[in-house]
C-alpha cells in the first residue's frame, strides 16, 4: 500500500504543480487547468488517504497530519473556487485567479516536504 501512496501523493505533486505554473504563466485561468486541479486533488487525497491507513493515529495530530489536513483543504477551495471562477466567466477573476493558485501550491508543498523528510528519517 506504502508504494501506491507514495505513487498517489507524486501524481498529485506533478498534476497540481503543472496546474498552477501553467495557469501562471498562461496568466488565465483555462478549463484544462480546472481539470489539472481537480484530478490533483484525487491524486492527493487518495494517496494521503493510503498514507494515513498506515500511519498511527498519533501522527494525525502531527505538524504533518494537520499541515497535510489543511492542504487537502486549500486544493479543495481552490478547485471550487475555480470552477465558479470559470462558471461566471469573470475576466478580472480569470486574470487574477494564479495569485491565488501559487499561494496554495507552496502551503501544499509543505507536508508533500514533511512528509518526504520525515520518510527519509524512519
Amino acid at each position: 500500500m506504502l508504494k501506491y501512496a507514495v505513487i498517489f501523493i507524486n501524481l498529485a505533486l506533478v498534476f497540481y504543480t503543472i496546474g498552477v505554473w501553467s495557469e501562471k504563466k498562461s496568466g488565465e485561468l483555462k478549463l484544462w487547468h480546472l481539470i489539472i486541479f481537480w484530478l490533483g486533488l484525487v491524486f492527493d487525497t487518495t494517496g494521503t488517504t493510503l498514507m494515513s491507513k498506515l500511519a498511527n493515529d498519533a501522527s494525525l495530530f502531527s505538524f504533518h497530519g494537520i499541515t497535510g489536513l489543511l492542504a487537502i483543504i486549500l486544493m479543495l477551495f481552490h478547485a471550487g473556487w475555480a470552477t465558479m471562477v470559470l462558471l461566471k466567466n469573470n475576466m478580472e477573476m480569470k486574470n487574477k485567479f494564479h495569485k491565488f493558485s501559487i499561494v496554495v501550491w507552496v502551503i501544499w508543498l509543505v507536508p508533500f516536504i514533511s512528509g518526504a523528510i520525515f520518510a527519509m528519517t524512519r
